[in-house]
C-alpha cells in the first residue's frame, strides 16, 4: 500500500529518536504532525552513521549517550502511533542495529508498534532477499533509496521491490542542509516514474520553504531532516516542540510562494 499524503506536497519529517530524549522526541513528533507533517521518520541512533552529515551524527551521539536503543525506538513508535493514528510512520535505520536485534524479531516488533514501513539506509535491493521476505510476512513497506547515480537496472529493481514510497536522494553524498536544490533531483524522479507508480519523496538537503516548493513541482513529498535536527539542537528541550511546530507551519504557509 502506498503511504498517503494529506498535503501536496507531502512532508516527511526526520527525527533522531532519543534526541533530546525519548520523551522529547515524542513531544516533537506530535507537534510536527499537528503542524502539518504527513509522515514521521524515526531515526535509530547508530554509532557509525555513514550516510549522515555532522548534524545528524551529533544527534545520534547524544541519543546513544542517553542510552537509546532500537527497542526504545520501537516502543516510541508505538506511542506515536497510538497518539496520532492518522500519521505515516517510518523506521529509519542501518543494517547493523537490525542484525543485533534479530531480523525476525525486528520485523514483528516494528509491525506491532504500528510502523507503516522501514528504510534501511545501507541495505541495497540486490542483497535484500531475507529482509524483503520478513517485511512481506508482517505487512511492512520496504523503502529503498534511489540516487542520481543509480543505473536503470537498479531503479527497476527498486521500483519492483519498494512499497509505501520511493525515497529519491537529491544529491550524492551525506545528509545535510544546502542553499539550493540539486538539479539532478527532478531528473531522478522522472526516471523513477518510468517504473513505479508509488509516491516519490525527495530528501537530502531539503531545508526551507523554497526547496519544498521546488520539490512540489516534480515529486510527491519532501523529506526534511538536518534542518529539523539542527533546530532541535539549538533549542531547549522544553522549547523544541514549539520551535519545530512553528518551523513546519512556516513551511506550509510559504511553500506556495513564488520561487525567486
Amino acid at each position: 500500500m502506498p503511504i498517503r499524503f494529506a498535503h501536496k506536497p507531502g512532508l516527511v519529517v526526520y527525527l533522531t529518536a532519543g534526541d533530546p530524549s525519548l520523551e522529547g522526541t515524542q513531544a516533537i513528533a506530535l507537534a510536527a504532525i499537528d503542524a502539518g507533517a504527513d509522515v514521521i521518520e524515526l531515526g535509530v541512533p547508530f554509532s557509525d552513521p555513514l550516510a549522515d552529515g555532522p548534524i545528524i551524527q551529533r544527534a545520534s551521539e547524544r541519543a546513544l549517550a542517553h542510552g537509546t536503543r532500537l527497542r526504545d525506538v520501537l516502543a516510541l513508535a508505538g506511542e506515536i502511533r497510538a497518539a496520532r493514528p492518522e500519521a505515516g510512520l517510518v523506521i529509519f535505520t542501518y543494517v547493523n542495529p537490525i542484525l543485533r536485534y534479530g531480523l525476525t524479531r525486528f520485523a514483528e516488533d516494528a509491525a506491532a508498534a504500528g510502523a507503516d514501513g522501514v528504510l534501511v539506509t545501507d541495505m541495497i535491493v540486490e542483497e535484500a532477499g531475507e529482509y524483503l521476505k520478513e517485511m512481506k510476512r508482517v505487512g511492512l513497506a520496504p523503502i529503498f533509496l534511489a540516487a542520481p547515480t543509480s543505473p536503470d537496472e537498479r531503479l527497476q529493481a527498486i521500483a519492483a521491490h519498494s512499497q509505501g514510497l520511493v525515497y529519491a536522494i537529491s544529491r550524492v553524498g551525506i545528509t545535510g542542509t544546502q542553499r539550493s536544490l540539486a538539479a539532478d533531483a527532478a531528473a531522478l524522479v522522472e526516471r523513477i516514474r518510468r517504473w513505479s507508480k508509488l509516491p516519490v519523496a525527495v530528501g537530502f538537503g531539503i531545508s526551507n520553504a523554497e526547496h519544498v516548493a521546488q520539490v512540489a513541482e516534480f515529486a510527491d513529498a519532501a523529506v526534511i531532516g538536518s534542518a529539523i535536527v539542527e533546530r532541535i539542537e539549538g533549542a531547549t528541550p522544553e522549547g523544541a516542540p514549539g520551535a519545530i511546530g512553528r518551523f513546519i507551519q512556516d513551511l506550509r504557509l510559504k511553500e506556495t510562494a513564488p520561487i525567486r
